[in-house]
């Protein structure tokens, strides 16, 4: 007990002294400010001060920056060097002038403090009580690439990066457009993330973009590593094992959503950018249905849904049947089935829970491994597995068929969460088959739809355009219909523009 109170009581006085520098305003004195830099970032070895004499006033100054994370080129040619060896046009104080386009003067230790965090460079000039911030920053990143987990047959082979800067450009490269409007805000109270929310302000619904940046406001925590972490604080039901807000590395997607009217928000340090609102259809919809023939990109979406459902419901169907609705299976079958399972000790649902749990451990060991070893563990642990298991009288065939087909199924949700999101519900959907057949299947099915009629994604119904009913959406919902038909916006995205496209197709000259 008197440790924990010692511990507040230093916390809380820790937190003073920081709110104290952040209030104080630094002096005119050059050591002092220098000094106080260094109390500010104690044991901090690649803070660099570098001393020197400006050319132009011949007074003491100093440059203070972080070199990990400030491009030294920059430093050394558009500040160091102006300061050191050119003259301004007169001797004053206020001609400091270096060759950057962002330049911001200050005198709160708080903004220094967060600049050179930031990788800015900062100036103080003996007797001057203002310092000078020079954006400098060149944080460590990587070359844009195309998304590994997003694949593409037609559209863009580009992939967001871990830069806010780089992303919305190529955000920007898809959307040439003045009304592409972008609003910054700053979570964070240790390690600040900076977020861009990206809009078409004449299409956008303002309210639904009032409430996502109220919702951000609110946020108070140490930092928000990536976006995930971001859509877990603003989604509307934390309870729900689907996602309420859609997240994507693909840009050509991303600015899709856009001209939708849906709102894109853009967080430094992820290589995802938050889609919202989002509906139940947007995880079963990819760039490439846009970019194929409307036949083949309905077919293709017909079989994700198929596959929805056979992932949830194919081993709960199986439960039910082997233990409880024998009599409907063919006689044929049933004698192939007796045959398979007369040497296996567990019941079906005991039987199927092994399989399942197995199937997820390869799955998760198959991502975490390195690529080339995780695709040989995923395929040779499966059929090893699958087929050691069969001999031994564990599992039965028609088992290990019942899994390979739900794994298929679950493999064509173009989405990662809506896959994750499946793999979860299929365990109560199985605990429930084992007690009550298809009775329970049945309860369990519509538990779920009205768990989903229930949803909302930023005061959105999730169940869109299902639930409630709007046909003018089922264009390109199950099927996606020519695109020159689809002549409005989705009511679920609340646009207040509606209109995207006119229906008048150019035809060739006929004969």
């Amino acid at each position: 007990m008197i440790f924990f109170r010692k511990y507040n009581k230093h916390h809380s006085s820790s937190q003073q002294h920081n709110h104290n520098i952040h209030q104080k305003l630094i002096g005119s004195e050059l050591m002092a400010n220098i000094a106080e830099i260094q109390s500010i970032f104690g044991d901090t070895p690649d803070l660099i001060v570098r001393n020197f004499v400006l050319k132009q006033t011949q007074r003491q100054a100093a440059l203070i920056y972080l070199s990990g994370i400030t491009d030294s080129q920059t430093i050394f040619n558009h500040v160091l060097k102006p300061l050191l060896f050119e003259n301004g046009k007169d001797n004053s104080e206020t001609d400091l002038k270096v060759s950057l386009g962002h330049i911001k003067e200050t005198n709160t230790w708080q903004q220094i403090e967060s600049a050179i965090l930031n990788g800015e460079c900062v100036l103080f000039v003996d007797k001057r009580t203002e310092a000078l911030i020079y954006d400098t920053a060149l944080f460590p990143k990587r070359s844009i690439e195309e998304s590994p987990i997003e694949s593409s047959l037609y559209g863009a082979h580009v992939g967001f990066t871990e830069t806010v800067g780089d992303n919305v450009a190529l955000i920007r490269n898809q959307i040439h457009n003045r009304e592409l409007k972008i609003k910054e805000i700053t979570v964070g109270e240790r390690g600040k993330s900076k977020l861009s929310i990206m809009y078409l302000a004449d299409v956008a619904n303002q309210e639904v973009l009032k409430e996502l940046e109220e919702r951000i406001q609110r946020i108070d925590v140490d930092s928000v590593i990536n976006a995930g972490a971001l859509a877990e604080f603003i989604e509307d039901n934390p309870y729900s094992p689907f996602p309420q807000l859609l997240l994507t590395e693909r840009p050509d997607f991303a600015a899709s959503e856009i001209l939708q009217g849906r709102i894109v928000t853009v967080v430094d340090r992820s290589p995802s950018v938050i889609i919202s609102p989002a509906t139940f259809d947007s995880f079963f919809k990819t760039i490439d249905d846009y970019s194929t023939r409307w036949m083949v990109a309905t077919f293709l979406r017909l079989l994700r849904y198929f596959g929805f459902f056979i992932a949830i419901f194919l081993p709960a169907i199986y439960i039910a049947v082997i233990s409880f609705h024998v009599d409907i299976i063919p006689l044929k079958l049933l004698l192939s089935l007796g045959e398979s399972r007369e040497r296996i000790p567990f019941p079906p649902y005991i039987e199927a829970f092994i399989m399942e749990i197995t199937l997820e451990m390869l799955r998760e060991a198959g991502i975490r491994l390195p690529a080339k070893i995780g695709q040989t563990v995923g395929i040779v642990g499966g059929i090893v597995i699958g087929q050691a298991a069969v001999e031994a009288g564990i599992v039965s065939n028609i088992m290990v068929i019942v899994v390979a087909l739900t794994a298929i199924a679950s493999f064509i949700i173009p989405n990662y969460e809506m896959g994750s999101a499946i793999r979860i519900v299929r365990f109560p959907m199985m605990i429930i088959a084992s007690f009550f057949g298809f009775v329970g299947i049945t309860v369990g099915l519509m538990i779920l739809l009205a768990h989903f009629i229930t949803l909302e994604s930023l005061g959105t119904p999730y169940g869109s355009p299902i639930a409630p009913l709007r046909f003018q959406d089922w264009k390109d919902v199950f099927i996606r219909l020519p695109q020159w038909s689809i002549e409005k916006r989705p009511l679920s995205a609340r646009a207040i523009q509606m209109k995207k496209a006119n229906s008048n197709r150019p035809e060739g000259e006929k004969k």
